[in-house]
């Protein structure tokens, strides 16, 4: 149940990372949130690095008797729900390549918007 759990809120981190620019049409305030997500989530997909939430999962896993895992905490949860078979590395580049894009897109879009207001 906590594993399905925690596919759940890392999806949901995920589509808040992709997306959550548009939700700056509600409230300016959540680039203050957004940004660093953005930018934690481009640097984690283009350095192939693995996430610190792993090390301090493993280390709650251990705690409490269960069993630890030795992939990352998004390979461990995330790979077999979002990333395809086939992923290679050029293609994960483009990935987040086209997230920072998107995103610049999307924050000039609202910038001009808040400007016309």
């Amino acid at each position: 149940m906590a594993k399905l759990q925690n596919k759940w809120i890392l999806t949901a981190f995920i589509a808040f990372v992709i997306f959550g620019a548009l939700l700056l049409f509600t409230s300016k305030k959540i680039a203050f949130i957004h940004i660093p997500s953005v930018i934690y989530g481009a640097y984690i997909e283009l350095s192939h690095s693995i996430c610190p939430l792993t090390y301090l999962e493993n280390w709650f896993l251990r705690k409490a008797g269960m069993k630890s895992y030795s992939s990352s905490f998004i390979e461990h949860y995330l790979i077999p729900i979002v990333y395809p078979d086939n992923l290679t590395a050029e293609l994960q580049f483009y990935l987040g390549f086209l997230l920072i894009l998107t995103n610049i897109v999307i924050y000039v879009l609202a910038i001009k918007f808040f400007k016309r207001s």
